[in-house]
């Protein structure tokens, strides 16, 4: 079976004690416990009533089991998740540990408040795709942007394959060498050990904005200005002399 797919939700990190590999980040395979209950699904009102009382629903699903929903307290899990690794080991309705991730969060709009969680089911021998967040360092002290170049991170995810106990929480790159006017691709980002880019390798990361593009732009504005200006003036001035010429010939008749 291909390899399952959990995309990181946003303003989630799954690990809180990264170690540095190579030119990436990566964390221990420490896990977490959460016990959650499975519930009756009983529609939006119940689910209404569910978040009233501290408790945030959610779903339980993957592998060969059937999809269950369940729900947790609020508090417990916000603390949980801020101290998780990648891989969380859930007890349902106090029943032996699986080891599952977290597939997608919803928060509030608002207040960013947890609303419901999905939560996949994992083999810690088998390896799945996961997105990571992409964590650019150095940019500061490129010489590009030290000229006056602007950095833009064009990529903020990468996605990879690897077993759910060497998941990183983020790939950090440094780019503290870009040159003006550089285009910084997948291709030249080391991956941690065991881990490995599935995104097309010429996907553009960052490029550093040569300052020179930008004062050539402005400069072209304000000449194409300077000649509109011109060439009204030069109009005005055409008709005002065609004015004077007619005004001539009428007083030349008239005599």
């Amino acid at each position: 079976a291909p390899p399952a797919t959990v995309p990181r939700s946003p303003g989630f990190h799954a690990r809180s004690r990264p170690a540095t590999i190579g030119a990436g980040m990566a964390t221990t395979t420490d896990t977490s416990s959460l016990s959650v209950a499975s519930r009756e699904v009983e529609g939006s009102r119940a689910v209404r009533r569910l978040r009233r009382a501290g408790n945030v629903p959610g779903i339980l699903y993957g592998g060969t089991e059937a999809p269950v929903a369940v729900q947790v307290g609020a508090l417990l899990l916000r603390n949980t998740l801020a101290h998780a690794g990648a891989v969380l080991d859930l007890s349902l309705d106090d029943a032996k540990p699986t080891p599952v991730m977290v597939k997608e969060l919803v928060r509030h709009p608002v207040n960013g408040a947890i609303q419901h969680i999905d939560l996949l089911r994992v083999r810690m021998d088998r390896k799945i795709h996961a997105t990571v967040i992409l964590d650019l360092v150095g940019g500061d002290e490129a010489p590009g942007v030290r000229d006056g170049g602007v950095l833009e991170q064009v990529a903020r995810e990468v996605m990879v394959e690897a077993f759910p106990g060497d998941i990183p929480d983020t790939v950090e790159h440094d780019v503290s060498g870009l040159e003006a006017g550089a285009t910084l691709t997948l291709a030249e980002l080391r991956p941690p050990a065991d881990i490995a880019f599935i995104d097309d390798p010429e996907t553009v990361v960052a490029t550093i904005i040569a300052p020179r593009l930008q004062l050539e732009s402005d400069t072209e504005i304000e000449q194409e200005t300077g000649l509109v200006g011109e060439e009204g003036a030069e109009g005005e001035g055409a008709e005002g002399d065609a004015d004077s010429e007619s005004g001539e010939q009428s007083s030349s008749s008239e005599e």
